[in-house]
């Protein structure tokens, strides 16, 4: 039993990886999109984005997703994009 629980939690925790794995590049996608509207944006928002979206993309090469889905995250709020 405890065997079968360990390649349970194995597989969820392999596919929730893959799950932030895929959605850094989509996120990228969202802010690199909106940035190109011109979005009304003070120059330290501008800054903030451009900074989180750099940053955001060097821990997905890392392999840190849930660390660049967080980061992507935060500069899609300061641009108002879901």
């Amino acid at each position: 039993m405890k065997l079968l629980h360990s390649i349970i939690i194995a597989t969820l925790m392999a596919f929730s990886g893959a799950a932030f794995a895929y959605n850094c590049p989509v996120d990228m996608k969202k802010i690199d999109a909106a940035l190109e509207t011109a979005p009304k944006l003070t120059s330290a928002q501008l800054t903030e984005v451009q900074k989180l979206r750099s940053a955001g993309e060097s821990l997905h090469k890392e392999g840190k997703h849930k660390e660049s889905v967080e980061t992507l995250s935060k500069a899609m709020v300061i641009l108002g994009v879901k």
